[in-house]
């Protein structure tokens, strides 16, 4: 009965940790809102970016597991290439160790319990007291519940009897064997918890109280850096093949490390030693071995940063790429783990609004080509081919609206509320977009038949005009990821004018020439398309207004 009692308390204890870990995490991801993961999203402008990148948020959240699943989702929505989520993937190793060091340096020294408990009790009113606060106190009392899990652990390790540390004595001294079995508990307990920091804080509870020595933790240490692998494996799964490729390198990367890692074990260690001041027992052992974690994962990424080209290169001929799936435009909306808050679904959902943009302005710039080249066979494959492009662009509106209303139904701080909105807008901007570029296609295909060609005059006046408005649609689309800078804003302004200023002078073109006798239909027509074009000029003045720093509130 005492061992299932010591058993109970154990897992009660691990459980506390681990729900402690999630609640923190969670609120430190709702308290940042989209700006956290935009860091992540957008900072990996290099492999140096992206390692320091993947360090900084690994740190905040106290999870390589829950960053490296987030880096796959990236992925899989078009937010990181490949190469950059490498190095997000190998800083989010290196960001662990911090769990490493807090448990070391605090778990052990402090009376946690005493901080704990107040932690919880103050974590708990902020939250429930005022939405301000709600997040802040979400973070404290996930930290007091980590903290509290960790005290109830230390103090559910069983101390060993004589026998029992003749065994584990037995155990360690096997060499080799003895290193790759301890690596084979540090798995299993990683793919039991599901979580590396947990397991962390088991081997380092366990050496704290005299249980194992230091080389086997060591050992498990690089164990669990293998079953983190796991983790990123089911993130992966019914993803696109760039996702399955970023999954592939978190476990390529980590197995290798803990292979070389083993190989050259007592090298290693004796490493820590050196750089290590201290006696290896007690509170000692425990700073050791946060060193040798942080020892194995530095020199597991400057082993591979070099090469993280032909690393990229290896994983893509590994796991080939594949066609885009047959059927309707969807986005699936994703719940229920840490990465996948609505933060970032709504992300994901920016690029398809980036997607959809791009689709307005390859429209455009299809019409123009066909429009300065009239011929009746391009004008009708040119309606042919935008009528299937606005079709997806209704499915998109359609999906992406619900998408949002989605994200907007669950727990979003006042900031995200507020650029949900603004997305909606941005969207309903870019359908009528899409469906104005539609439409021109249709006048010039009526115009072609029914031999209403415009005059060469015409012709020279109308290009420079549509060539604004095709400047106009790249600068939107380029900025959708961003909000628009007040410099932004103001060229947005200027182009507008000069759009607004060159549909007067056409329009009156137009009526100069129904004067002078010309054919009154062939007038119209062209005075209807400088006005759908002026349109389009106007859905990216809107837009920019929307993202502009007015529109924006502070949380």
């Amino acid at each position: 009965m005492e061992y299932i009692e010591i058993i109970f308390r154990l897992a009660g204890s691990l459980g506390l940790f681990l729900y402690g870990m999630k609640v923190m995490s969670d609120g430190i991801q709702q308290a940042a809102g989209d700006r956290l993961q935009k860091v992540l999203g957008f900072m990996t402008g290099n492999r140096f970016a992206g390692v320091l990148t993947g360090f900084g948020v690994t740190a905040i959240i106290q999870s390589s597991s829950a960053v490296t699943a987030m880096v796959i989702s990236f992925v899989n929505a078009g937010l990181l290439t490949l190469i950059q989520a490498i190095g997000v993937i190998m800083g989010a190793n290196i960001g662990t160790t911090v769990t490493a060091w807090i448990v070391s340096l605090v778990g052990f020294s402090l009376n946690i319990s005493a901080l704990a408990v107040p932690a919880v009790g103050i974590g708990f009113i902020l939250k429930v007291s005022h939405r301000k606060t709600r997040d802040f106190g979400e973070v404290l009392l996930g930290l007091g519940l980590l903290f509290l899990g960790l005290d109830f652990l230390t103090k559910s390790m069983p101390a060993l009897s004589a026998e029992a540390f003749d065994f584990v004595g037995a155990f360690s001294n096997l060499g080799f064997l003895s290193t790759l079995l301890g690596a084979g508990v540090g798995f299993v307990i990683t793919l039991l918890t599901h979580s590396s920091s947990a397991s962390t804080a088991i081997v380092l509870t366990m050496t704290f109280k005299g249980v194992i020595g230091f080389p086997i933790a060591a050992a498990m240490i690089l164990g669990a850096n293998i079953g983190t692998t796991v983790a990123a494996a089911m993130a992966a799964i019914g993803t696109k093949t760039a996702a399955k490729q970023a999954a592939l390198v978190h476990i390529l990367f980590n197995v290798i490390g803990s292979v070389w890692a083993l190989i050259f074990f007592r090298p290693l260690i004796a490493l820590v030693d050196f750089i290590t001041p201290g006696e290896i027992v007690g509170a000692g052992v425990t700073t050791h071995l946060a060193m040798f974690h942080t020892v194995f994962n530095l020199l597991n990424t400057l082993v591979f940063l070099p090469f993280v080209t032909p690393f990229a290169s290896l994983v893509s001929f590994l796991i080939k790429g594949e066609g885009p799936a047959p059927g309707p435009y969807r986005l699936k909306y994703l719940s229920g783990s840490i990465q996948n808050t609505p933060e970032f679904n709504i992300l994901r959902a920016e690029k398809e609004i980036r997607d959809m943009a791009g689709i307005a302005s390859s429209m455009f710039a299809q019409f123009r080509v066909v429009m300065e080249n009239i011929d009746a066979e391009k004008a009708a494959v040119l309606v042919e081919d935008l009528k299937k492009k606005e079709s997806l662009a209704d499915e998109m509106q359609e999906e992406l609206t619900r998408f949002l209303i989605e994200c907007s139904s669950n727990s979003l701080n006042q900031r995200s509320e507020h650029h949900v909105s603004q997305l909606l807008r941005v969207i309903a901007e870019l359908e009528d977009m899409i469906d104005d570029c539609y439409g021109l296609s249709i006048i010039l295909e009526r115009g072609v038949k029914k031999e209403m060609i415009f005059k060469q005059k015409e012709m020279e006046a109308l290009s420079p005009y549509a060539g604004l408005v095709e400047e106009f649609l790249s600068f939107v689309q380029a900025r959708l990821g961003a909000r628009f800078s007040e410099a932004e804003r103001n060229h947005a302004e200027e182009l507008e004018q000069r759009i607004h200023g060159s549909q007067k002078k056409l329009r009156k073109l137009g009526r100069k020439r129904i004067e002078a006798g010309e054919n009154v239909k062939t007038e119209l027509l062209f005075i209807d398309m400088v006005r759908r074009i002026e349109k389009l000029g106007n859905y990216c003045y809107h837009i920019s207004k929307v993202l502009s720093p007015q529109a924006q509130v502070v949380s």
